[in-house]
């Protein structure tokens, strides 16, 4: 199966045609240029309030572009970024300031904007297709306002962000020049706004938490900007486990309890439990105990005992004992996705497996495209851009662009920084958390898990944190929560709340002396 790490921008880019060149123009009509009005940051401001639990909360919303810079002092780019503000704080310095982005890589932060924290949301239907426009922006009640300042910045080639001059957007697509791209952003934004002495946060989800890791190490160690506490929603620091490569079956491990809180929820079980937390723990024990091992055998596995684990996988599953036989006890994301409904005719979402889409040909092996994206992403495209263009008076003669179309072209070699190994491995960086960790002892991370999010299953977080080789006294620096929902826990009502009040009470721990 090919293996797409975009892990979230699901959203088709809202692109421009570009106009065709004169063919006759002149070099001096071509020639990239690089004056005034190319690298002129813009900025809007408006002023707002929100009502969130019992406060009525004034607020300073600014819009704006900041200009990126080389080692050499060019101009390279333009990063758009939306900050929120309290104005009713008399001291900035005890007033925490959260930076927040998504994933992709190549995802603008409309979603954790407009879906989670920004005090206006895009509201959507849980669950299911949410109707084409008009469209409700409502007020967001589970803003983290009440807690933390907040700046919402879109990577470079979306949102409005774009490279200026001579630099091209691509040079921007990598793991390292992403991070050096935001570690820029974020400095300048401390130093400009007077917040050096404020307490600091991180706020990623899917592959933003990916970007988190590594930025977070690269400030503490290379800015010497220590972080107070850094958030993973719905996380993966090593690709690997979520690639299903050839000969490596902790995909499959991984996948199992997620396979069988999804088989719960679409009620596709032959014994059905009524408690999910139970039925996902003992699908946890299974998968890390008698599944691992019938894996680990390989070919030397009996055809009774591969008998006996597809009858044990079927009860977690609801796959047919034949077809798990058929697939050697193996069943892909893509493959488990399209079979689980099959009979129904339905294709069950990635990014939130509640969602479900009809299957076009009832005969094809994996599932084609992803129905959570077209059941959200109207809704979340046209508000985003009604938004920055009637509140915050920002970009009307612009295009905000959902994604950059960066993930196939994604740069994820690293700078070697440790030991050097001959042969690549899969893109990782956990050594850069725990060494983020190490860096500053104080440093709390807080992760959140979707039980519905086939994105980034929770049971390989959970393995990647317990395998971060962290010293003892620092594992309990690390504290994960969980969601009856998917990778976007905030589109369901009660999770959002839940949500909320999860990372309202770490930024209140981790502020703490």
């Amino acid at each position: 199966m090919a293996v797409t790490f975009f892990l979230f921008a699901q959203s088709p880019r809202l692109a421009a045609q570009a106009p065709d060149k004169d063919k006759d123009a002149k070099p001096s009509d071509t020639k990239d240029k690089c004056d005034a009005a190319a690298t002129k940051e813009e900025v809007s401001t408006t002023d707002h309030t929100v009502r969130i639990s019992s406060q009525t909360i004034p607020y300073k919303a600014t819009a704006s572009t900041t200009l990126l810079k080389n080692d050499k002092g060019d101009p390279t780019g333009l990063l758009y970024s939306v900050a929120y503000t309290r104005t009713d704080v008399k001291d900035v310095s005890q007033r925490p300031v959260s930076f927040l982005y998504n994933g992709g890589p190549g995802s603008a932060t409309m979603w954790l904007h407009m879906g989670a924290f920004g005090p206006r949301r895009a509201h959507t239907i849980d669950g299911v297709f949410t109707p084409p426009a008009p469209y409700k922006l409502v007020d967001n009640t589970e803003s983290l306002l009440d807690k933390t300042d907040l700046v919402f910045i879109d990577a470079m080639g979306t949102g409005y962000s774009h490279a200026v001059c001579k630099a091209q957007e691509k040079d921007f697509y990598g793991v390292d020049e992403d991070v050096e791209a935001f570690a820029q952003f974020i400095v300048t934004y401390l130093s400009r706004n007077d917040r050096w002495n404020s307490p600091k946060f991180l706020i990623g989800e899917s592959y933003g938490t990916f970007r988190s890791a590594a930025l977070g190490n690269y400030l503490q160690n290379h800015d010497t900007v220590h972080l107070n506490g850094i958030v993973l929603i719905s996380s993966v620091l090593d690709l690997a486990t979520l690639s299903f490569a050839p000969g490596d079956d902790r995909p499959y491990i991984f996948y199992l309890p997620s396979y069988a809180a999804v088989a719960w929820y679409h009620k596709v079980l032959k014994d059905r439990p009524a408690d999910l937390p139970g039925f996902i723990e003992e699908a946890r024990k299974y998968a890390q105990g008698e599944y691992a091992a019938a894996l680990f055998k390989g070919a030397e596995l009996s055809a009774a005992e591969k008998a006996a684990v597809a009858k044990k996988l079927s009860y977690f599953t609801g796959l047919s004992e034949d077809y798990l036989i058929k697939a050697d006890l193996r069943v892909t994301l893509s493959q488990f996705r399209v079979e689980l409904q099959r009979s129904a005719g339905l294709t069950t979402g990635r990014i939130d497996a509640r969602f479900t889409g009809y299957t076009y040909d009832l005969l094809e092996e994996n599932a084609q495209g992803d129905p959570e994206g077209p059941a959200v992403g109207g809704a979340f495209t046209a508000l985003i851009n009604a938004y920055n263009h009637d509140e915050l008076k920002f970009g009307r003669d612009k295009i905000y662009h959902n994604t950059n179309g960066a993930g196939a072209t994604w740069n994820w070699k690293r700078e070697q920084t440790g030991p050097r190994r001959f042969f690549p491995g899969a893109p990782n960086v956990e050594g850069d958390l725990a060494q983020a960790m190490i860096t500053n002892p104080r440093l709390l991370i807080q992760v959140e898990n979707g039980y519905f999010d086939f994105a980034t299953p929770f049971f390989a977080t959970e393995f990647t944190m317990e395998h971060l080789g962290l010293p003892e006294a620092l594992k309990k620096n690390i504290k994960e929560d969980y969601y009856s929902a998917g990778h976007m826990m905030y589109l369901h009502d009660e999770d959002r709340v839940n949500l909320h009040n999860h990372v309202a009470t770490f930024i209140d721990h981790a502020t703490q002396p």
